[in-house]
């Protein structure tokens, strides 16, 4: 492709991320003032605003959202810095940074379905216990799932955020040398935790500002884990937006665009709060600076203490959840308190095995298309930024983010009324536009900094042997971040795999995935069909970065340093 070409892509890429964001608010803005609803004609109303607020519980569902994403957020994040800052170097850091990777990749219906296998009344973590430490001998009465307070819902968000936010600080800790400021710090006699939160933690919260945001806007108006997790009554507003959006009186498509609004309005003042509490923050931490207190000993220990059993907790939170959904979907008969299954058989994967093939086929394939076409977009990009000589800047990086930090409740269900009102059919291709605007960002940070970072010491001596800028590029660039490249293109399946709502609201519900079918089947209680679906759905995300980490080893299995291990 000559340098003109190259050009073109990032418009391409921009377009592709804000054409269906600003179609979806503009889709969801009209029928929340009245226009483009049933009835409504070409008049403004506000008809759909006293029909939200009108709403018995509506009120109570706001603030479980903004509950339930801060105090996920704050935990996840309390979480990752007492960890790294105490235990950064140690071999135990290392052993959890190994427990923790793979956890990303685990969908969030999966870990959420997981959990609730482990938590709930007739759940793993209750069997084990009983009778011998609860003396239970049925199920208490209790509402664990579901509980009004979003608890249960606050536990699965901050475990599965968790490794999400220490992957990105882990990737960002070499570029602010942070083992020199610690150096420095203990030093001078400030314990691990104080010393790492006063030296590190200001150079490295500036790069992390941005997923913190985007960790926070997913939390208040996620829909996945709220359906498996969340209270019913009332639910987070999320659950109440998806109920009128999906139901069959279209006259409830205005109240539900102007829940959305709330939805986003929501999200923007809770980063705007977070912004005040950083400022806060950076305040409090000068003050300690001054007083010259260096945190060694008992405090030490006790925050260290903190970040390790938050950070194993999470880790358990999810592997104990796929193991109960292993034992689940071979379990013969089960009965409570029995820690194990009385009988283990393939009767739940001979049931349920067949369609839950077809349909991981189908879902594998919307990935791979997705991940292949922002593989493209991504690359033409990061060649263009190198052609050019100029990196992403803020704005570029906003950008990227932006459909992360927006909630998707706020514009898929826009985007919905707009293509239903443009007679655009419902299916495949709204579906896998839909993926690619999730997909893209992720993809972008996996690969971007290995692509960088590759040395252009190669290209200076391929220049000089005669190559051009594409031989550079097909022949040399290309092979050389073969690993890179397929561990950004798992990361883009992984993503895909795991999205439900844009599966549903693009689809129009005509294509069925592993995640929506796991989470149509949380509902209702079949737990060995449920556990033979997420395992499906932790395979299918998982598949690809075996892949990944198996590919590069066959093709370079004579060039060790190629394999980027």
């Amino acid at each position: 492709m000559p340098d003109r070409g190259f050009a073109l892509v990032p418009g391409l890429t921009i377009a592709l991320l804000i054409g269906p964001i600003a179609a979806g608010l503009i889709g969801t803005l009209l029928p929340a003032v009245g226009y483009l609803r049933p009835g409504g004609g070409g008049t403004f109303s506000l008809a759909p605003w006293q029909v939200l607020f009108a709403e018995p519980g509506i009120a109570r569902a706001a603030w479980l959202s903004v509950k339930t994403g801060l105090l996920s957020t704050m935990g996840a994040l309390l979480g990752c810095f007492l960890l790294i800052a105490g235990w950064q170097g140690t071999r135990v850091f290392s052993a959890l940074e190994r427990l923790l990777s793979p956890l990303l990749s685990v969908p969030h219906a999966a870990a959420a379905l997981g959990l609730a296998f482990l938590i709930a009344p007739s759940g793993w973590l209750a069997r084990l216990t009983s009778p011998w430490l609860t003396g239970w001998e049925r199920p208490l009465d209790l509402l664990i799932i579901g509980d009004p307070g979003g608890w249960a819902l606050i536990a699965g968000l901050l475990a599965k955020e968790l490794p999400f936010l220490m992957l990105m600080a882990l990737a960002a800790l070499p570029q602010i040398n942070s083992a020199a400021r610690m150096e420095v710090a203990q030093t001078m006699g400030y314990g691990r935790t104080r010393g790492w939160a006063l030296t590190v933690l200001p150079a490295l919260y500036g790069q992390l500002r941005l997923p913190v945001y985007a960790v926070l806007a997913y939390a208040m108006s996620n829909v996945d884990v709220a359906i498996v997790l969340g209270p019913s009554t009332p639910p987070p507003l999320s659950i109440f937006i998806l109920r009128w959006m999906t139901d069959p009186d279209l006259a409830l498509r205005g109240p539900a665009a102007a829940a959305a609004l709330l939805q986003l309005a929501l999200v923007v003042g809770a980063i705007g709060a977070w912004r005040i509490l950083e400022i806060a923050v950076a305040r409090i931490g000068h003050v300690a600076v001054a007083t010259g207190a260096r945190g060694a000993g008992l405090p030490d220990y006790a925050a260290r203490g903190v970040g390790l059993a938050v950070s194993a907790l999470a880790a358990l939170a999810i592997f104990g959840g796929i193991a109960s959904q292993i034992a689940w979907s071979f379990a013969g008969r089960w009965r409570f308190p029995e820690a194990l299954p009385s009988s283990f058989g393939l009767r739940s994967w001979d049931r349920h095995g067949p369609a839950a093939l077809d349909t991981t086929l189908l879902t594998l394939c919307l990935a791979a298309l997705a991940a292949l076409l922002a593989l493209i977009l991504v690359l033409g990009c990061l060649e263009a930024e190198h052609r050019r000589g100029r990196s992403l800047g803020q704005l570029g990086l906003l950008v990227l983010y932006l459909p992360l930090i927006l909630p998707q409740i706020a514009f898929l269900p826009g985007l919905q009324i707009l293509l239903l009102q443009l007679g655009a059919g419902m299916g495949f291709w709204p579906v896998l536009l839909a993926h690619m605007v999730f997909v893209l960002p992720y993809m972008f940070l996996a690969l971007a900094g290995p692509f960088r970072a590759w040395d252009t010491r190669y290209a200076t001596l391929a220049h000089a042997m005669g190559a051009g800028r594409e031989g550079v590029l097909w022949r040399l660039r290309l092979p050389m971040l073969l690993a890179p490249i397929l561990t950004a293109f798992a990361v883009g399946m992984a993503v895909s795999v795991g999205q439900y709502l844009p599966t549903l609201l693009a689809s129009g519900g005509r294509i069925t995935t592993l995640t929506t079918e796991a989470i149509a089947l949380s509902s209702g209680g079949d737990r060995r069909a449920i556990g033979v679906w997420t395992l499906a759905l932790t395979a299918a995300a998982w598949l690809p970065f075996a892949a990944a980490l198996l590919l590069p080893r066959l093709v370079f299995r004579n060039r060790t340093g190629l394999r980027h291990d």
